[in-house]
């Protein structure tokens, strides 16, 4: 058992915080900015509500972190109530918000100059991921702070792996999300045109999803599609962010990401239409227009 904090109550987060401790066996410690929603969390599964990040960090072995963007990061870690002032000696900070990669380095090069750790460990799974407790964790780093962290993240984690140095979880999230990005558009162009070629949807996607054209959300989504409900799911707002930060990288690094660009844009007619929290499968809903 190790005291933990979780800076960060969302989606994602809430249900994290939650395996930490019911899962885990931790102590643990919670923070969100919006404090009713810390309390109920405490009131689910036990642990205390912290006011600060920096209340929050204080004598904790591991503050793990999941908020929304890099101005959200930098406040909880290096803001004047941030978590990284009180950060002991030793201790690790685990990042799982989906951020930059310029971010992850500055913060692991703060974290070092303090004499504590910082692992950039953004996720993939989605709500239903978090809330199962099957997440998978990208990680950026040393090896002897994600040796330790990894027995932490186990708690909401099916597969956790190191990437490589600062910043290469964030690096190896952009393209978990460049390869969904145009995967997406591939399914909905197909159950589109199968829809206007009069074939059966159900007998189609049994037969293709075990050959070369089978994926998870192929299986996880093709029924939500076709039927027009995207209610629910990883929101269109959030996938536009991370294509920015993922084409924002892109021009830093000369690579050449043409399909990511026009599915970007394509998810900019879908927010248009009203669909910004919409499940990003939601691409369907802009040809059936």
């Amino acid at each position: 058992m190790a005291k933990v904090a979780f800076l960060g109550l969302g989606v994602m987060g809430y249900p994290m915080a939650g395996h930490l401790k019911t899962k885990g066996g931790h102590e643990v410690t919670v923070y969100n900015r919006t404090a009713a929603k810390a309390e109920q969390w405490v009131k689910q599964f036990g642990g205390k509500a912290a006011p600060t990040p920096k209340a929050a960090a204080q004598g904790q072995d591991f503050v793990m972190a999941c908020v929304g963007n890099d101005n959200d990061l930098r406040e909880v870690t290096l803001g004047a109530d941030g978590a990284f002032q009180a950060m002991g000696k030793g201790k690790i900070f685990v990042d799982h918000t989906t951020a930059s990669a310029e971010i992850a380095r500055e913060l692991y090069a703060a974290a070092k100059k303090s004499g504590f750790e910082f692992i950039d460990a953004p996720v993939s799974g989605g709500q239903a991921g978090a809330e199962n407790g099957v997440l998978t964790v990208m990680c950026g780093g040393d090896d002897a702070p994600f040796a330790s962290a990894e027995k932490v993240i186990a708690a909401y984690a099916r597969a956790c792996n190191l990437l490589g140095k600062p910043g290469s979880g964030q690096l190896a999230k952009m393209v978990n999300q460049i390869c969904i990005a145009g995967l997406v558009q591939g399914l909905a162009e197909g159950l589109h045109f199968a829809k206007k070629a009069g074939l059966d949807i159900e007998k189609l996607v049994a037969t293709i999803s075990k050959g070369a054209a089978q994926s998870w959300q192929m299986e996880n989504r093709y029924k939500n599609m076709v039927a027009g409900k995207f209610d629910y799911g990883f929101a269109v707002d959030w996938m536009r962010k991370d294509l920015s930060i993922c084409l924002g990288e892109a021009r830093k690094n000369g690579a050449t990401l043409p399909v990511t660009a026009l599915v970007d844009q394509f998810y900019a007619e879908v927010q248009a239409i009203g669909g910004k929290r919409w499940d990003t499968s939601s691409l369907m809903a802009r040809l059936e227009r």
